[in-house]
């Protein structure tokens, strides 16, 4: 018994300590069961609320950890989503950045390949401006070409036709008794006839031209006679121009030179400036085959075309204050054609 007692003395003198979170440390004791019957009530009494409030800050221990840990695992959670969200985002940009360098490439391939077939329209386009200049001037030797021939061939007509007379208002039929020839015959002796009793003016050939005669058309169609000489046929058209006025049976006809059609068109445009000319009594007259010919301050001036004539006037102020209107008129003309051209 007294051993005992001793024992639990000693063990009285022993303490256990906890220490619970924020709170000064309570030395708790740390009993035997056989000191627990030894002990009084009072002293009981007070183990008892000393364990209790162990129990006590057990628990709140116990529930200010598992707050914590509640909230270590909500910022972890928060943390993941974080990282999960963080992770698709970096994964989205290098999506994006992976596209826009594509993207990127893309473009490039794109502008060289424009670039190359740039370069190629441009050559091509080159070629076809070489080729287009090439062209316009093939078209314009060849236009050159044309005029040439045309105005060969006008010449060759003109050569050929260089000794007919064309007689104009012959009416259709009248040939029927006497023929054509014998019309002819008739015209000189009606009206030169001096040149009638002429044995060395013969008449070559004789026709109506064009070969058919159209009934719609109201004028007669044009007796063309091809004479033996040029010299016979300027004679008559000399005293044709003398006596003025022409009649067959007493109708009035015209006896003309015959031209080719360009010689014809080139003669009729100088018939404008030649009307100017005779109202100034500038004595015009339109020579073989188409030349202006008149006279300007007591001497014969001839020119071939209306340009040699328009420097020609540029030194006359007389002469170019005549003409002003009707070369105005003239250009306008020329203009107008080549706008159509």
């Amino acid at each position: 018994m007294t051993n005992n007692k001793r024992k639990n003395q000693g063990n009285k003198n022993k303490e256990v300590t906890m220490t619970p979170p924020n709170e000064k440390d309570t030395p708790i004791q740390d009993y035997e069961d056989d000191d627990i019957e030894e002990m009084q009530e009072a002293d009981l009494k007070k183990l008892i609320r000393t364990l209790r409030s162990s129990q006590k800050q057990i628990l709140e221990l116990q529930k200010s950890l598992m707050d914590k840990i509640e909230n270590l695992s909500r910022e972890n959670e928060i943390l993941r989503r974080n990282q999960n969200e963080t992770k698709q985002l970096v994964q989205q940009e290098t999506g994006i950045v992976t596209e826009v360098k594509n993207s990127i490439d893309q473009m490039k391939n794109t502008i060289e390949s424009l670039t190359n077939r740039m370069g190629e329209a441009e050559e091509r386009i080159s070629d076809l401006e070489d080729r287009e200049q090439e062209r316009i001037q093939s078209d314009q030797r060849k236009e050159e070409e044309i005029r040439n021939l045309k105005h060969i061939v006008g010449n060759l007509q003109d050569t050929i036709k260089n000794p007919n007379i064309r007689v104009l208002g012959v009416p259709e039929g009248m040939e029927r008794e006497k023929g054509l020839e014998g019309l002819f015959s008739e015209i000189l002796a009606e009206n030169f006839p001096g040149l009638e009793k002429d044995r060395e003016i013969l008449v070559q050939e004789a026709h109506r031209t064009p070969n058919k005669h159209d009934q719609k058309r109201p004028s007669p169609r044009h007796v063309v006679i091809k004479l033996s000489t040029v010299k016979h046929k300027e004679k008559i058209l000399k005293c044709a121009r003398e006596k003025r006025q022409i009649t067959l049976r007493g109708s009035p006809i015209r006896l003309t030179a015959d031209f080719s059609s360009e010689t014809l068109q080139a003669r009729r445009e100088w018939q404008d400036i030649a009307q100017v000319l005779r109202e100034n009594n500038c004595q015009p007259r339109i020579l073989y085959p188409a030349k202006l010919s008149f006279v300007n301050e007591g001497e014969i001036k001839t020119f071939h075309n209306k340009q040699k004539l328009k420097e020609f006037v540029a030194t006359r102020p007389a002469l170019q204050k005549m003409l002003k209107d009707v070369l105005h008129t003239e250009t306008k003309k020329h203009g107008h054609q080549y706008e159509r051209r």
